[in-house]
Parts: structure tokens; sequence; C-alpha cells
């Protein structure tokens, strides 16, 4: 129906002015405005919420703490030299 009263040629003759009103597009977005009130928590939501935030931020911290103390290991073992050791004037 949008498309049939949006393509219309007289239109302007009923004295119908401004935008349209789409009943599905206000559907759609009312869907979306109340997603968050019809939310129920479930296991498949908590997995998938685990995967998406925690997980990546734990992966990280991990592999940045693996980083840094392999670093450390070789600054106190003496196999970097202090010219081009990494932040030298901290």
């Amino acid at each position: 129906e949008f498309i049939k009263n949006s393509t219309n040629p007289f239109r302007h003759a009923t004295g119908e002015g401004g935008t349209m009103f789409d009943a599905g597009l206000a559907r759609y977005q009312s869907m979306r405005v109340n997603y968050f009130e019809h939310f129920k928590p479930t296991g498949h939501a908590f997995r998938l919420g685990m995967a998406v935030v925690v997980l990546p931020i734990a992966l990280y911290a991990w592999a940045m703490k693996a980083e840094r103390d392999g670093r450390e290991q070789q600054y106190r073992n003496g196999e970097v030299a202090y010219k081009d050791r990494l932040f030298k004037f901290i």
C-alpha cells in the first residue's frame, strides 16, 4: 500500500501533505525499540554474551600478560641490552 500511495501521481490533489505513514515501517521501528523489554535470559543468550564480550577480553589479557612476562624474563636474564629495551625512559 505504501508503494501504491507513494507513486500515485494524483496524491497532491487530495490535499495530503508531508510524509506518508507506513504501517509496516512503524511496526518494525516499534519492534526494535521494545526488543529489550521482552528479552528473556536463557542459556543461549548467556553463552553468546560470554563469547562476544568476555572471551575476547580474557584472551587479549592473557596474550598481553604472556608477552610482557616473556619480555620481563629476557630483561632479567640479560638477553636484551639496556640500549635495546623498550620504554627505557620510563
